[in-house]
């Protein structure tokens, strides 16, 4: 495997003052240990998305993300789901234990039974979706009207819709726009009665108005009665939980207490989703709980069930229903036993673990998929298809008529692709709308290109037509592989009968920052056309980025300096070295101002981390007080609305309200309260943050204690963020092309792929090339 461009190991990294962005050796990096790594760059995460590390919790952690690691490593391979294999090996004990957890599950069962029934047949627009779909369909109606969902999603019935309409005729259709539920304000006497428990079991008054706002208005007597609901707050780790739980139980408080376990359990699997998982393998979750002193995993993992903590699946299992699922004994045996003997041991199917939110998304959205495949009629869009501009572009158009739901794979210029569908469709009369993932993306997909948010919201688009469906016929969401499982089910039942959507992405890059992986499992799961595009990126960036894609880190000739390798020896020089580029020698020999380059580190944490980066760039480029809560005008800084979605800007002003900001030409307003957690300086990104929007100019930094935190995605995606020039802060010698060559993305568990195999496999279309 070749290095770099200019990569050649072992030749000593150049002066810093004469750096440009035409020259530089890769000299040698900093070896990594595991202490440096502990101490250095922080998880590469949204702001919010993980939970405050330190030695106690933190009031306002969520504005730095991630912190670092906490718990016991027990704990956290139950997100990795690297415990799992360990368990596999006790196939006898562990397939009786997974028949005992499905046996307990009762109640259950009439659920199951009647979703197996329903997805017997086609889907009427949504009307005949029961169990959690139809609760999700109940509760997303509810904030599509404005009304509030109800505590149980069950008091809201499913109407059927109509089909959506096959042209353009009638455009004074009303908007019904779907706003965002209000932020809910916390009660001052709920957050003064918090506070009263929680001095008297010794917590950190600062997480009052925390706990009272994830607790509800009966927090205080919640945390009476069990001290460790306080592990629903994030940032609280399970010893504080413990020790809070001591001081207001005192010999009452014991480890195998029921409420531990459930707490504990619960946790898991938020931390899980933290890190993009919907569920959880059962073996998974009992070693984590043998890691936190339970005495008895197995009982405890009953109760957290027992309580409605988490939900049980056994998709495999469900298709034969509950009694055969019972096992050797179970009522069902005699009825399977001769389909058994002819076809042999089933495999093991693994009991998952998973949160009722993650759940009713999950089965929403593979129903709302089946709904769409099964309600669109073909047609023949030939001289579309011929006038579409490029073979992939026209596959494309083919695909989408005769098919209600297409999956279509590319890279950056395959971005065309999609955006020559939605034109043909307009020409044929339809009501065709192109989506993106944020407000950098959809451009160059036409003025008329909206962001899914700004889609959902009503703010963007079309709007809705009057039962409340969005008013296309057409939707194609591009940046697909950062649409999370929660959003995803959203946007799919909001769509009309008839309608044709097409996920379009590059599977190659970073999988949402939400949980989930949807358009990876819908490419799995082969469920539908998939249009592979035939059209390279060009030049010496897109030739990098397609051997990345397949593990290889070649040297490719860049006679335009479009890549360049800055090797640096330490995190101290690598900063130096990026506010060099930045200023200085991309401007002066690419020719792209600073202001449209953007840096992209690992993480928000280390030595070279987007804090520190981004404290050296504002010193560099705007230097002043940060009187506005740490910002001043003119600052670039990143807003993160939402986890996982990423708006990038800069500050226009300050008053009474908040913090205002132009972001993208669109003005936005950060809350004064918000502004700690949700706001950062953006001169410098982690790649999930920057995943979905491209700059003329990227500087990606990557310091010795980065090393631990690459992978073939990470790379892939921070380097095909430059739209004309790739400048590589280099310090981590052998670990690049290590990553690229040998770790690939982190898997996720997941139920949307068997979820849509059970619904269209059997009768699945077919699947284009």
């Amino acid at each position: 495997m070749t290095a770099l461009p200019g990569a050649s190991p072992g030749t000593p990294a150049e002066d810093p003052a004469s750096e440009d962005p035409a020259s530089g050796d890769s000299g040698p990096g900093t070896p990594v240990t595991a202490e440096r790594r502990r101490a250095g760059t922080e998880p590469d995460q949204a702001p919010g998305a993980g939970a405050a590390g330190g030695a106690g919790p933190q009031p306002g952690g969520a504005a730095d993300g991630a912190g670092t690691a906490e718990g016991s490593s027990a704990e956290e391979s139950s997100g990795a789901g690297s415990a799992v294999a360990g368990e596999a090996a006790d196939d006898a004990a562990g397939v009786s234990e997974a028949q005992a957890e499905l046996a307990a599950q009762r109640e259950l069962r009439s659920r199951i039974e009647k979703r197996k029934a329903e997805k017997a047949g086609p889907i009427a627009a949504g009307g005949k979706l029961s169990g959690t779909a139809a609760d999700l369909l109940a509760a997303v109606r509810a904030v599509e009207s404005g009304a509030k969902p109800s505590g149980t999603f069950s008091e809201a019935s499913a109407a059927p819709r109509r089909p959506a309409p096959t042209s353009v005729a009638g455009q004074g259709r009303p908007r019904v726009p779907a706003p965002e539920p209000a932020r809910p304000q916390v009660d001052p006497g709920t957050v003064a009665a918090v506070l009263e428990v929680l001095v008297s079991g010794g917590a950190p008054g600062g997480l009052a108005a925390r706990v009272a706002g994830v607790l509800g208005e009966r927090a205080a007597d919640a945390l009476r009665e069990d001290p460790w609901r306080l592990l629903a707050v994030p940032g609280v780790r399970p010893e504080e939980a413990d020790g809070f739980a001591r001081a207001l139980l005192g010999a009452e408080c014991r480890p195998d207490d029921g409420r531990r376990a459930a707490a504990l359990v619960g946790r898991m699997l938020e931390r899980a989703a933290l890190r993009g998982h919907t569920a959880l393998d059962s073996a998974a979750v009992r070693t984590a709980l043998a890691g936190q002193s339970v005495p008895d995993p197995d009982e405890a993992l009953q109760h957290a069930i027992a309580e409605g903590v988490v939900l049980v699946f056994q998709d495999g299992v469900e298709d034969v229903g509950p009694e055969e699922a019972e096992g050797p004994e179970g009522p069902g045996d005699h009825g399977a036993s001769e389909s058994r003997e002819d076809s042999g041991p089933p495999a093991p199917v693994p009991v998952l673990l998973g949160l009722d939110r993650y759940a009713l998304a999950e089965e929403s959205l593979a129903d709302g998929l089946a709904r769409l495949v099964r309600t669109a009629q073909p047609a023949s869009w030939e001289e579309a298809a011929g006038a579409a501009g490029t073979p992939s572009a026209s596959e494309l158009v083919r695909a989408a008529a005769g098919h209600g739901l297409v999956a279509h794979t590319g890279g950056e210029t395959a971005r065309t692709e999609p955006a020559a569908l939605v034109e043909a469709a307009r020409a044929l009369g339809l009501r065709a709308v192109a989506a993106a993932h944020s407000e950098n993306g959809r451009r160059g997909l036409g003025a008329d290109a909206v962001t899914v948010r700004g889609l959902l919201s009503g703010t963007e688009g079309p709007g809705r037509d009057e039962d409340g469906t969005l008013a296309v016929d057409l939707l194609a969401v591009l940046d697909a592989p950062q649409l999370d499982v929660e959003t995803a089910a959203v946007l799919v039942e909001s769509l009309p009968d008839g309608c044709r959507l097409v996920l379009s992405g590059d599977p190659n890059v970073l999988w949402s920052a939400g949980a989930g992986r949807v358009f990876a499992d819908v490419l799995a799961a082969r469920v539908c056309p998939v249009v592979a595009s035939r059209t390279p990126d060009p030049g010496p960036l897109g030739e990098l980025v397609s051997g990345i894609g397949v593990g290889e880190l070649t040297r490719v000739e860049a006679p335009g300096k479009e890549v360049v390798i800055v090797p640096v020896r330490d995190a101290g020089e690598a900063v130096h070295r990026t506010v060099q580029l930045v200023a200085d020698s991309v401007p002066r020999a690419i020719g792209v101002p600073s202001a449209d380059t953007q840096v992209i580190t690992v993480g928000h944490g280390g030595s070279a981390g987007t804090r520190a980066l981004n404290a050296a760039l504002k010193e560099r480029f705007n230097p002043g007080p940060g009187r506005f809560g740490g910002f001043d005008p003119a600052d670039r800084v990143a807003y993160a609305p939402a986890p996982g979605r990423t708006l990038t800007g800069t500050v226009v002003s300050a008053d009474a309200e908040g913090l205002r900001l132009d972001c993208e030409g669109t003005a936005v307003l950060v809350p004064k309260d918000l502004v700690e957690s949700t706001l950062r300086h953006g001169w410098a990104l982690t790649a999930h943050q920057a995943a979905g929007m491209r700059w003329p100019a990227v500087v990606v930094v990557l310091p010795g204690d980065a090393a631990q935190g690459l992978s073939r995605p990470w790379v892939y995606t921070a380097f095909s963020r430059g739209e004309r020039h790739l400048s590589v802060v280099h310090g981590v010698e052998q670990a690049l092309p290590r990553a690229v060559a040998e770790i690939p993305s982190e898997d996720r568990t997941t139920r949307l792929r068997p979820l849509l195999e059970s619904l269209l496999a059997p009768g699945a279309e077919a699947v284009g090339a």
